[in-house]
């Protein structure tokens, strides 16, 4: 059943000043997105009419691996940094990260020429640690078994005059992260569902807080690993629940341990549930990605897509917008996942019958070719340039195909901390 919100205009400013929680609104972020607008990237919507398909559904996916450092992290680092004090800036900064926020505030402190030292764990992903070091920031190590990293990072603060720039408890972060839902629904009009990765709490607090005030009826679902469902059996109780110890999942870009202080009363309000899915079907999602939508994604980005195409998601008739929020995976990795799993084989969705067509509704994307057909699948269409929007026609969907008994793994063992 359809909910009956159509394509529109952004919501007024009165509209986005209505709605938010205590040190975060959607004025904040609104104006984020005017500060951080000549630094990062303005990143593609892409649809795919086999997902339509799958879902029944009309599917938006933001394509955050084509943010600047490679994932959203920018977003929040960026809004940030430029926010501080002259003083502040000449002194320095200093975060804590098993990569994706490391790379994204070193990023941010090399282009407004900012002093970094980023603290990270011996087993973060190499590519991560390659752009950290290819920014000029200092790395200051830490081991994640006898070390809290934060108590790391706030102790070189205290002693070097550093500013401490956490992961997702920061409202800063939280407003920069929320400009991504600002673009999307900007570019293609109101949604009735919104799929959002979820580890620290950061990117969910900030997507939803804009989404509620533009789209008010909006359903927000976070999507965890489920060996780290710290915000599932946080909202379950009621109040932030640890888990026992570090979680052993591939997304290691989720691997918190205890939702954020911050962030876990504005996600508690703004969230409908909580979804989560196994390590192979973020595997199958990968799968998919590369192969239909042409997007490389890490194990962490995957999740929402792995949501739907595990069919957690029921929303017939609906508009979904989908968050891949980062590509930061090297060669080898991506290569050694995806070869321990055989994921079903969905067919092509028919295309050439209407429907199949994508309005473009994309402003200024950073990534040329937009508004042509971007894989060989000819179901997939980048909202970008184009000039007509039929409306949605959800097929019926395909038979499910066999699936392996394979399930993937990390192959390289690592199991860093998260703070995503």
């Amino acid at each position: 059943m359809t909910s009956g919100l159509h394509p529109s205009q952004p919501a007024s400013a009165a509209a986005v000043s209505a709605v938010g929680a205590a040190g975060l609104d959607p004025a904040a972020i609104t104006q984020a997105a005017r500060r951080i607008g000549g630094h990062v990237n303005r990143t593609p919507v892409i649809t795919n009419a086999t997902l339509d398909e799958l879902a029944a559904a009309r599917v938006f996916v933001k394509v955050e691996p084509l943010q600047r450092s490679g994932s959203f992290k920018a977003r929040g680092a960026f809004n940030r940094l430029l926010q501080l004090a002259h003083d502040e800036r000449q002194r320095g900064v200093v975060a804590y990260s098993s990569g994706n926020h490391g790379a994204a505030v070193a990023l941010a402190a090399a282009d407004l020429e900012i002093p970094a030292v980023i603290v990270v764990p011996r087993s973060a992903p190499e590519l991560k640690l390659d752009q950290i070091r290819a920014v000029g920031a200092e790395l200051i190590w830490y081991d994640p078994a006898n070390q809290d990293r934060a108590a790391v990072a706030a102790q070189l603060a205290a002693e070097r005059g550093l500013t401490l720039i956490p992961p997702y408890d920061d409202h800063e972060v939280m407003a920069g992260q929320g400009t991504l839902a600002l673009e999307l629904i900007e570019d293609v009009g109101k949604l009735d569902l919104l799929l959002v990765p979820i580890g620290g709490g950061g990117l969910l607090a900030g997507v939803g807080t804009i989404a509620r005030a533009l789209c008010p009826q909006v359903r927000l679902i976070g999507i965890e690993p489920a060996a780290a469902d710290d915000t599932a059996r946080s909202l379950t109780l009621n109040r932030r629940v640890a888990l026992a110890g570090p979680p052993d999942t591939i997304a290691d870009g989720l691997r918190t341990q205890e939702p954020g202080m911050l962030t876990f009363p504005i996600n508690s309000r703004l969230l409908e549930r909580i979804v989560t899915v196994d390590d192979r079907e973020i595997v199958e999602a990968m799968h998919f990605c590369f192969e239909r939508l042409k997007v490389v994604v890490e194990p962490s980005g995957a999740v929402a897509v792995a949501a739907l195409l595990a069919g957690r998601i029921h929303a017939p008739g609906t508009r979904i917008g989908i968050v891949l929020s980062g590509g930061n995976v090297d060669a080898s990795r991506f290569r050694a996942l995806l070869d321990t799993t055989r994921p079903a084989r969905l067919p092509f969705a028919a295309v050439g019958r209407g429907g199949d067509a994508h309005e473009d509704r994309s402003r200024g994307s950073a990534v040329p070719g937009d508004g042509q057909a971007t894989t060989q699948d000819p179901s997939s269409t980048r909202l970008g340039n184009g000039r007509r929007r039929p409306d949605a026609r959800p097929r019926s969907q395909p038979d499910a195909a066999s699936e392996s008994e394979e399930w993937a793994r990390d192959p390289s063992g690592n199991r860093p901390n998260s703070e995503e």
